[in-house]
């Protein structure tokens, strides 16, 4: 994923989100990635197949094993990933360099049919995706951590696993695609002493929603 501004300042210097807390491999994501919107397929399907890997595990072990996934998935091109096979399952059940879950494996290859789909009816899953997004006078104005902390899913989150459960979309509770919507940039939940957060919000302020 390409970076969205200056080099990360040293943790000591600067005041992040506490979930960050000065752990190596968080700050170039937390810094350039995290609550910055996104508007490529691709990104948005990896982010997506990402936080469901991430389920019953940690970011950070998740994070770790980025690249690999990305080797593995094909960048994940939802076009070249609806068309692996059982002979493809069954490499990455045998690849130690990611999360071998079966389920998950299948599921990641089926969602990337519904890629498709979606792309066909709403022109790209971009498009489709930020219908979810929420109405401004919804967010906190000034959110602090126990703001943050309190909220796991919201209605919003709700709407958009149930629009993908009827797509036919796999492994994507109201839970996931909240921690999906802060990750893509569809809510910013940096708090409000975090340096990023302005930057954020600036980046958001410029971003064409996909129609």
């Amino acid at each position: 994923m390409s970076e969205a501004g200056p080099p990360s300042p040293r943790a000591d210097h600067a005041p992040r989100c506490p979930w960050v807390r000065d752990i190596p491999e968080f700050l170039p994501y937390h810094d350039h990635e995290w609550g910055f919107p996104i508007a490529d397929d691709a990104r948005l399907f990896e982010t997506m197949s990402l936080e469901s890997f991430q389920s019953g595990l940690s970011w950070r072990t998740i994070l770790n094993k980025r690249d690999a996934f990305r080797c593995a998935f094909e960048n994940f091109r939802a076009e070249d990933v609806a068309r692996f096979g059982q002979a493809d399952v069954a490499r990455l059940l045998a690849d130690a360099r990611i999360v071998r879950h079966r389920g998950k494996i299948e599921a990641t290859i089926h969602n990337a049919k519904i890629v498709e789909d979606i792309q066909n009816r709403c022109g790209s899953l971009a498009a489709f995706v930020w219908r979810f997004e929420p109405a401004p006078s919804s967010r906190p104005t000034h959110p602090t951590r126990e703001d943050v902390m309190a909220v796991a899913e919201t209605d919003e989150s709700r709407a958009l696993s149930t629009a993908l459960k009827r797509a036919g979309w796999r492994f994507f509770g109201p839970t996931t695609a909240y921690a999906f919507m802060q990750a893509a940039g569809l809510v910013d939940d940096h708090v409000e002493s975090c340096w990023c957060r302005p930057r954020a919000e600036a980046a958001r302020s410029v971003f064409v929603r996909p129609l």
